[in-house]
């Protein structure tokens, strides 16, 4: 006879509910943004389908959505409107991030606004630090990351979250922070960024494909995990808040094993791969688009991951599909 029966507690929908081990809150997501100058400009891209790239005057517009629909985050990049190649935009106070940090904050100051560190979007070769015989010299990008970060936080930035992968960012990030006085801006890390295939419509929205060569000399190697380890227990010794593991959904056991091993938020970001994927299989009738959506959401939950960084959030918070 048989005694142990887990189908029981797969027997409807509510039995289903009641037991669920892991979900998706509103509290867990971070929408993605992209600034251009100029006016009145939304750029749609090809590969990235329904995310766009818009000006501070219609982004503003966009927030008012977001916020309407209960969006809580946004992490901003930014597109200059000329590049050099020490990516000196960046941290120019009336930078593209900079002016739309300003204007969002004070439309909306309850909404949590966070801004990526990079120089990818800003220097003439594509690169995320300055070059030196066509090779990324990382001390030198340091004092540049720590210009930009201070320029955020003056600006209004909550977070800043430095995703270029040089050694020794958080903690120059951070005392630079803290000498100008901005104790209260957390830092974000992309503690765990491997050198992935999966940032290509990225690259595409954001202007920032190298123009020679790739960045496996600062990214990861996406063979190696007790790397990961280590990379994230640097950031945390110098300062970092929150660590980050990107891409997501090909490093779940890494999102695992940070979980077990550290004690401090982690952030998954679902990148613009994953995400074209889903899009692009949902639209050939492949998966349902919803059902897969959230499958692979919750997949990064149940790993370990507080945070996702999705361009599907707008998305789920429309259709309140959590």
């Amino acid at each position: 006879m048989i005694t142990k029966r887990p189908r029981r507690l797969r027997k409807n929908s509510t039995i289903r509910e009641l037991v669920a081990e892991t979900g998706l809150s509103r509290e867990d997501f971070i929408m993605p943004a992209f600034v251009i100058p100029g006016k009145n400009k939304r750029e749609d891209i090809a590969s990235l389908p329904g995310i766009a790239r818009m000006s501070s005057d219609v982004l503003i517009h966009e927030v008012e959505e977001i916020v309407h629909v209960g969006i809580k985050a946004i992490l901003l990049f930014g597109i200059p409107e000329h590049k050099d190649g020490q990516g000196s935009h960046a941290y120019e106070m009336n930078g593209v991030v900079q002016e739309a940090l300003r204007k969002i904050k004070d439309q909306y100051p309850d909404l949590y606004l966070i801004t990526d560190v990079c120089l990818c979007s800003y220097t003439d070769h594509g690169h995320c630090g300055i070059l030196k015989n066509n090779v990324v010299d990382n001390d030198t990008t340091l004092d540049i990351l720590a210009r930009v970060a201070v320029s955020h936080g003056e600006a209004g930035a909550d977070m800043v979250a430095p995703s270029d992968m040089m050694d020794g960012r958080v903690g120059t990030i951070r005392t630079a922070l803290d000498r100008d006085g901005y104790t209260d801006v957390s830092i974000m890390s992309y503690a765990v960024k491997f050198a992935s295939n999966f940032y290509g419509p990225f690259r595409d929205i954001a202007e920032a494909k190298p123009a020679f060569g790739d960045r496996k000399s600062y990214q990861m190697d996406y063979r190696n995990t007790e790397e990961a380890v280590r990379e994230v227990r640097l950031d945390i010794e110098e300062g970092a808040d929150i660590v980050m593991v990107k891409p997501a959904f090909a490093y779940l056991d890494i999102i695992r094993k940070i979980r077990d091993t550290f004690s401090i938020p982690i952030a998954a970001y679902n990148v613009s791969g994953e995400y074209s994927m889903i899009d692009a299989a949902a639209k050939a009738g492949i998966v349902n688009r919803e059902e897969a959506m959230k499958e692979i959401l919750i997949a990064m939950k149940r790993a370990g991951a507080r945070l996702i960084i999705s361009y599907f959030t707008k998305e789920l918070f429309q259709k309140e599909l959590i």
